[in-house]
């Protein structure tokens, strides 16, 4: 199942191009609520979760398109996971093995590395996740391949090195392209690269890297 989670940070809606369907799992953490509402999906989420500190729209009497009243989970302010994270596993533990999660990025930057983190994490428990804002869509691999369409909504593509060395790096369908190199987390080099087909292939022989596509905005 595939589950979409509307979390905090700064969004850019008219850019963002993931929506969900029916038969998805559509949950907002705290101000994710808000971020729903921008992005006209409200109306799809069925569960509400978090301490409720930051989310500005009501909620209480809700009821979705399905005709559903929303479900809310309200946790204390005191506690070891972000509201994101408790979405997070609150969809696993509703049979999600796919997850959007759109915000996350932009606005407190520790809320921001502790999003982007939440995507190795998935890697490694055998679930697709991605993050995006609409001024960036980000993934993270790792001894693998991935293959990246073109999309109207970014212009660059980034390989970032999530561990101390990367190896066996290749980028192909790009202006700079790479063929086996290797990448280290201390000095990140392949950044602001660009399509030049309709896809790229990243390949990486040993070790994880974010992948980020990402656009100006003026």
């Amino acid at each position: 199942m595939k589950a979409f989670i509307y979390t905090g940070g700064e969004i850019f809606p008219e850019y963002i191009t993931e929506h969900p369907k029916d038969s998805d799992l559509c949950i907002a953490a705290d101000s994710g609520w808000d971020n729903a509402e921008k992005t006209g999906d409200r109306n799809r989420v069925s569960l509400l979760v978090g301490d409720m500190d930051s989310v500005r729209s009501e909620y209480r009497e809700f009821v979705n398109g399905s005709g559903k009243h929303l479900e809310i989970i309200k946790v204390p302010s005191e506690k070891n996971l972000t509201d994101t994270q408790i979405a997070v596993e609150t969809a696993i533990e509703r049979g999600a093995d796919e997850i959007v999660i759109i915000g996350g990025i932009g606005g407190r930057l520790d809320h921001t590395m502790s999003n982007i983190s939440i995507l190795e994490d998935m890697f490694f428990r055998h679930i697709h996740a991605t993050l995006v804002n609409g001024q960036s869509r980000v993934r993270y691999i790792r001894s693998t391949s991935h293959l990246v369409g073109r999309s109207v909504s970014y212009r660059y593509l980034s390989v970032i090195a999530a561990d101390e060395c990367v190896k066996g790096v290749s980028i192909e369908g790009c202006k700079y392209p790479l063929k086996n190199h290797k990448l280290e987390r201390r000095l990140q080099f392949a950044v602001s690269n660009e399509l030049v087909g309709n896809c790229a292939l990243i390949s990486v022989k040993k070790g994880g890297v974010y992948i980020i596509e990402s656009r100006d905005l003026l």
